[in-house]
């Protein structure tokens, strides 16, 4: 870590190559990343700029299941490499703009950056899966008190934050627009029954986006606590799978003529409910595979049930730009809000200890993460 903890002189932090900068410190408070729940809180130099980024000076940051994934094991493949600084799901005020950057960002607005921003230019993107971009820029940082945004990401991924929206309803932008690439890719409508399979912040989303379009939305979870929220979010049904002896069943009963679901969404991360969502959903019907299951993990399935019902299986990967529109704008016009989901703000100095509470699911959705 020793281009981390290298002081930088005042002189070197003058020398970035910007065009409008506020009073920046030469160092930071950061939680950084070691390897497997291995996150320490220390100071470490202030990200310098290229010509084409953008310095945020972090205003929160919400903690998330891929970060508690990513916390617990050590790494990410394609999004973080440790040691680093640690984060993603982020709102930020602009303190510093790089010579190359276009001339509407200011110092001082308040932004939005995603996680990541495609090419543009690969086969893929080129079909409009930019998604899966060949070359994917992934950016974390967010758990610091400032934060670099990659010239890319400024251009295609960073927005201006509303003035009627709150920093904590902003920063749900990120894994917002996955939910909502999601549901685009399930093509659902009005009337349909969804069940959602996992109560945690992907699959409250879910819950309430799914009924926000008018579809009926089963919950199931193994706590009483997340099925209360899911039932406040427009649940129209909430099932404790701990204390129902047939699930299957018991959704099928909620369903028309006992067909089963339109459409099933797997947000737990189990191979168990993975098979279970293909025993729900209808002939014809759609399986959402959210939720990634680590390298290796296998899965039976019965082709024959797939094929002779129809069954169509997708399994939606990360977001696009146009998500991350969609979704800051669904937050604007209030359609989803940080009230149900931000459980408690906690300061930057309190982060590791707060993943090993979550890592025993004692009850938070989200933390609002201070600097």
């Amino acid at each position: 870590m020793k281009a981390m903890t290298t002081k930088k002189t005042e002189a070197q932090v003058e020398e970035m190559p910007v065009v409008a900068r506020a009073i920046v410190p030469a160092q930071m408070t950061a939680a950084v990343l070691y390897g497997s729940e291995d996150l320490r809180v220390e100071q470490v130099d202030v990200p310098s700029l290229a010509a084409d980024e953008v310095l945020l000076r972090v205003r929160l940051a919400l903690t998330d299941g891929t970060d508690l994934k990513v916390w617990k094991r050590g790494y990410h493949a394609k999004m973080i490499q440790t040691p680093a600084v640690f984060g993603h799901e982020v709102v930020g005020e602009i303190v510093a703009i790089g010579k190359r950057v276009d001339q509407r960002w200011r110092i001082g607005v308040r932004v939005i950056a995603a996680n990541s921003a495609p090419c543009l230019r690969c086969y893929h993107c080129r079909r409009g899966q930019e998604n899966l971009c060949e070359d994917l820029l992934f950016n974390n940082g967010a758990y610091a008190e400032y934060m670099r945004i990659p010239g890319r990401i400024v251009m295609e991924n960073m927005l201006e934050v509303p003035h009627s929206v709150d920093d904590r309803s902003a920063a749900l932008a990120e894994p917002l627009a996955c939910v909502l690439r999601g549901i685009h890719e399930m093509d659902v409508r009005a009337g349909d029954t969804a069940v959602v399979i996992g109560c945690g912040p992907i699959g409250l989303k879910y819950v309430r986006m799914l009924s926000r379009r008018g579809v009926r939305v089963i919950a199931l979870a193994r706590r009483a606590a997340p099925l209360d929220v899911a039932r406040h979010l427009g649940a129209i049904a909430a099932i404790n799978v701990a204390q129902t002896a047939d699930v299957v069943g018991a959704i099928k009963a909620l369903t028309e003529d006992g067909r089963g679901a339109d459409s099933v969404v797997e947000a737990a991360g189990n191979p168990a409910t993975w098979k279970q969502a293909l025993q729900m959903v209808r002939r014809g019907g759609v399986v959402n595979f959210f939720s990634g299951l680590p390298s290796g993990t296998h899965v039976e399935i019965e082709p024959a049930a797939i094929h002779y019902a129809e069954i169509k299986l997708i399994s939606p990967f990360h977001h696009t730009p146009r998500f991350i529109r969609e979704a800051l704008e669904a937050i604007r016009r209030g359609d989803i809000s940080a009230h149900d989901f931000v459980t408690q703000e906690i300061r930057l100095a309190d982060l590791p200890q707060a993943f090993q509470r979550m890592k025993t699911r004692s009850g938070e959705i989200k933390l609002a993460v201070r600097p």
